[in-house]
């Protein structure tokens, strides 16, 4: 009897993978315990193993399809054996399953000629509405689909014809322009989110101003990388922060001399105290929960039509990973002391780099902390984990002139302090009191162990 390999649910939190590469077709013998193919989520690879022993009868997804946890990605069983109940099951409407439809308008889009100066179509009044995989990538474009023509069974629209309208929404000035002038609207445009702006419209056809580019004369050798996996994911999300929150970016410093005596004296003290361990990025996190505390409207979600504030701390720290940028989550910070903390991001972060770290690890973060300071970065924007509404970046520790009592001058060592928050959610004054409250914390970061 045929078996059934399902996508995997890595972590309650996850509730769909990539699959970056099949190691196996159609048609091979497999045994059980053999790696069929690797997914990747935005938090970590992992690999599908075989459920039985057999040969590979179907394989229904492509490479890089995101496809939702516990979903038929293959079937496993003996030569001849009928597995078109495995299928994933048709629509009640007579379109194909998603997986023969994702196939199918991969092929179509790799086949078909540009569609760059092809004007957006206008639906027909017999459309039959949206298949499901149409209506999620034009909310992950921002194509409006009542203004698509569907070339699906009745009219509908599917991914096909998302795809070849994605970046092609025009501004009301360019609509104008095209109407007047009869010039094509190319398929990405230079507004926001690729929007066509009448500055874009032009007689020369987008097809020819790439062939002027290809001819252009590059030397040396060139390496293409394909965008795939987690540093896809990253970088929709970040575009996405940026386009659907305003974000606005505080710097300050704060004077450094008691966390970096602090951390001295840590690094002295006898082995059996176990703090030899606790760096200077352990005392940022420590201070940076203990003053969120009395700060809840940055320790907070933002909705959109409501906030979210969180009377615990579940602090995201962002660390640098051979797969890219993670950002493990220390939950109930605020509960932990400076050692226990220190050795949660320790584990969190070997956890993330080494590729071991649990999916449900990487998300629920309240407020986010990351730190650059160890690279000699002085200032910089950090970029909104949304819906967060706040992240702080950590910078170098400087000296700056600083007046004495008696009007001398004295070079006193300062870390640098960059908090990008959402405007939508806070105002500038919480935000920059929350800054001078850590500036404070952090200059007599002794007395703050105490509380």
């Amino acid at each position: 009897m045929a078996t059934e390999v399902l996508m995997p649910r890595q972590g309650q939190s996850v509730e769909s993978c990539i699959i970056v590469g099949w190691k196996v077709n159609e048609g091979d013998v497999v045994i059980e315990g053999q790696s069929l193919c690797e997914v990747e989520t935005d938090k970590a690879t992992f690999e599908v193993e075989a459920t039985a022993a057999g040969t590979v009868l179907g394989v229904f997804y492509p490479d890089d399809a995101d496809v939702d946890v516990l979903k038929v990605i293959a079937v496993i069983g003996e030569p001849g054996e009928d597995i078109s109940g495995l299928r994933p099951e048709t629509s009640v409407e007579g379109e194909t399953s998603d997986v023969e439809s994702s196939v199918k308008e991969q092929l179509v889009v790799e086949s078909t000629p540009s569609t760059s100066n092809i004007p957006l179509p206008t639906k027909s009044s017999g459309s039959t509405g949206a298949s499901p995989r149409a209506k999620k990538l034009a909310a992950a474009k921002g194509v409006e689909l009542d203004v698509l023509a569907g070339t699906g069974p009745n009219g509908r629209v599917i991914e096909r014809d998302v795809a070849a309208a994605q970046g092609a929404t025009l501004s009301p000035a360019a609509k104008a322009k095209a109407a007047a002038t009869g010039f094509a609207a190319p398929g990405m445009g230079t507004g926001i989110g690729g929007r066509v702006l009448a500055a874009d419209l032009s007689e020369v056809a987008p097809q020819d101003i790439a062939a002027a580019v290809a001819a252009l004369d590059f030397p040396g050798a060139v390496n293409e990388i394909p965008v795939r996996g987690i540093r896809k994911l990253v970088a929709g999300r970040m575009l996405d922060s940026l386009q659907n929150t305003a974000q606005l970016t505080m710097n300050t410093s704060a004077d450094a001399r008691t966390m970096l005596d602090f951390r001295a004296k840590c690094k002295a003290a006898a082995e059996a105290r176990g703090v030899g361990g606790i760096t200077i990025n352990d005392i940022m996190l420590f201070a940076t929960v203990q003053t969120l505390v009395d700060f809840p409207e940055l320790n907070a979600h933002w909705l959109g039509d409501k906030m979210v504030q969180f009377e615990d701390v579940h602090l995201g720290m962002a660390v640098d990973t051979p797969r890219g940028l993670m950002v493990p989550v220390i939950r109930f910070a605020n509960r932990l002391t400076l050692k226990q903390l220190s050795a949660e991001a320790k584990r969190l972060a070997l956890a993330a780099i080494e590729g071991t770290i649990e999916p449900d690890d990487l998300s629920g973060g309240t407020f986010t902390v990351t730190n650059l300071g160890a690279m000699g970065i002085e200032t910089f924007t950090p970029v909104l984990n949304a819906p967060e509404v706040g992240i702080l970046g950590v910078c170098n520790v400087q000296l700056k002139p600083v007046m004495g009592k008696g009007g001398e001058t004295q070079f006193v060592p300062h870390i640098g302090l960059s908090f990008t928050f959402n405007h939508c959610a806070a105002d500038g004054a919480p935000a920059a009191k929350f800054l001078v409250a850590l500036r404070q914390n952090l200059a007599a970061f002794d007395v703050l162990l105490v509380k």
